[in-house]
Formats: structure tokens, C-alpha cells, sequence
């Protein structure tokens, strides 16, 4: 018997084709908000998991390389102190961090936060891949983002997903990759 969800999870994609969030902050202001964190050069998967089945819900990446930057494909979280240029938000400061992460736990979910260092160059490769990749269709983030990951050094054997939870999965057996868990118990009142 044929499986059909592979066939259903392309024509919905091709349906919400028309819904991609065009943002693109200027220069002067994306200049402004830029945040150069003094860690070390790294790439952290995040992963909003359903506390009732498991499954994934949304995937985004943080890039510290010149800049920290997060890059949230077909996300639906904003500030109005973070500029964003097509799915990419500047100024990712800890404070910044934190609230992107409140947002996304609640009683429903959790964000799996997987953190791996990796050398200037990949962490500027990834930076500005994530600016190439442009705006994101709806039920796109676990695509967009291992799409971009394959195809970075080291990275070549994720491979492709649709699926967030997937996509953590993969990430954790990547070799020195570090995992946390944040929770919140509100009820979406973030």
C-alpha cells in the first residue's frame, strides 16, 4: 500500500506557497541591533516538542559567528527591538533569547535547546547561508533548516527533513553536541 503523507506534506507546502513573510529591516537599523556574542563560534538547533506526544512543532537555529542571529523559518515570534530580514532576527542578545524561549514553552511545549561548537568558518558559512535561504513558507522550518545544515561541513549527513522532531533526533548524534531543556508550566500567556 502507498504512503500518502510524504505526497500530502508536498501539496500542502505548494498550497501555502503564496504565504511566505517577506520582512526585510534596513541596513541602518539591522546595524544597530547587532549583537556580537563572546562565546565561542556555535550552532544550537532549537525544537519545540509537544509535552503530550512528542512531536515536533517548530525548528529554528541560532548562529553565533560574526553576530548572533537566529534563524526562524516561517516563525511566528517577534519583538519589536529585533529587526528581522526574512526569517533571519538580528540582535539575539541573552535577554532575547530568553523571551524567544518563553514564548515557545508552555504547559503544551518545551524547547529542546542542542548546542555544538564548531570552528568561525562554519558559524560564518551558516550565517550567511541562513541570509540566502530568504523567507520561508508556512510548515517549512525542519526542511529549510536541515536543508541549509546538509549542507554545511560536518553537518552533510543530517540530510533532509520535514519533521522538527527528526531533525533533533539527527542533530544529538552529531559528535559533542550539547543538550538542555527549558519548560515553562503558563498557559500560552506569553
Amino acid at each position: 500500500m502507498m504512503n500518502f503523507k510524504p505526497i500530502l506534506m508536498l501539496c500542502a507546502a505548494l498550497a501555502l506557497s503564496a504565504c511566505a513573510k517577506e520582512i526585510y529591516d534596513s541596513d541602518a537599523v539591522v546595524q544597530k541591533a547587532a549583537y556580537v556574542h563572546d562565546g565561542t563560534p556555535s550552532l544550537t538547533l532549537l525544537t519545540m516538542i509537544s509535552n503530550k506526544n512528542g512531536k515536533g512543532g517548530h525548528s529554528s537555529l541560532l548562529i553565533n559567528a560574526s553576530q548572533r542571529v537566529m534563524y526562524d523559518p516561517a516563525g511566528r515570534w517577534f519583538s519589536s527591538v529585533v529587526p528581522e530580514r526574512n526569517d533571519v532576527l538580528f540582535g539575539v542578545t541573552p535577554a532575547v533569547l530568553k523571551r524567544y524561549n518563553s514564548f515557545h514553552a508552555r504547559d503544551t511545549h518545551h524547547v529542546v535547546i542542542q548546542e555544538i561548537l564548531v570552528t568561525a568558518q562554519v558559524a560564518e558559512m551558516a550565517y550567511r547561508a541562513a541570509l540566502q535561504q530568504g523567507a520561508s513558507h508556512d510548515a517549512m522550518c525542519a526542511n529549510n533548516t536541515s536543508q541549509m545544515l546538509s549542507k554545511l561541513p560536518g553537518f552533510e549527513k543530517l540530510g533532509v527533513t520535514w519533521y522538527p522532531a527528526k531533525l533533533s533526533e539527527k542533530f544529538e548524534k552529531l559528535p559533542g553536541v550539547k543538550t538542555t531543556k527549558y519548560y515553562e508550566t503558563d498557559v500560552g500567556q506569553n
